[in-house]
């Protein structure tokens, strides 16, 4: 049997987590499939993710070697560095009083976080996705739907030095009528699409 690192390590991650966001969502009332309550997406989601780790990781036992590539000093130093910045910056955003009584301080702290560990070329991929959903986040509810979903495309089509504009436009365009179709028109949840500056 030759085990696949990158697989093992990326499923033990998914169900890990699932594990994790399965304990936290124990104390929202879920509902049914007709009358969803707040814990039901989230429920479904990490079990749908606890299931994909499972898979990975079967077969990341018989997918032939690939190991872990090392890591450089390089990426040992932002990674400090980004817990520092997010560190420092949660406090300081957290004062300001407009932020103070909401998440958008943590928001905008992992943004900064996430900005500085995108500097190593190792971790980029990574910071610049997890920073397009940070972003979503943190625009959904002033921003509305679709400047969201526009800002999370964006972000995260950083990630990858070869996109094509084209390509990250049709992207939005078939993500903003995706969403509003299932979200917006089929499930009728209350979120606004446009901005409530």
């Amino acid at each position: 049997m030759r085990i696949n690192a990158k697989d093992l390590a990326s499923g033990l991650l998914l169900v890990v987590l699932s594990i994790i966001g399965l304990w936290l969502n124990t104390e929202h009332t879920l509902g049914s499939a007709r009358r969803m309550g707040p814990g039901y997406m989230p429920m479904l989601v990490f079990w749908l993710e606890f299931g994909l780790g499972a898979i990975v990781l079967v077969i990341s036992l018989f997918s032939g070697a690939d190991p872990l590539e090392k890591w450089t000093k390089v990426d040992f130093v932002t990674l400090a560095l980004a817990i520092a910045a997010t560190l420092v910056a949660y406090p300081l955003l957290a004062a300001v009083p407009a932020l103070s009584g909401n998440w958008y301080a943590l928001g905008l702290a992992l943004v900064i976080g996430l900005g500085v560990l995108a500097v190593s070329p190792g971790w980029r991929k990574l910071a610049l996705i997890l920073a397009g959903m940070t972003v979503f986040g943190i625009l959904l509810d002033q921003g509305g739907l679709f400047l969201a979903i526009a800002a999370m495309v964006v972000v995260a089509a950083l990630a990858e030095p070869e996109h094509r504009p084209i390509g990250v436009l049709g992207t939005v365009i078939f993500l903003i009528v995706l969403c509003w179709w299932v979200f917006i028109h089929e499930l009728d949840i209350r979120v606004s699409v446009w901005p409530n500056f």
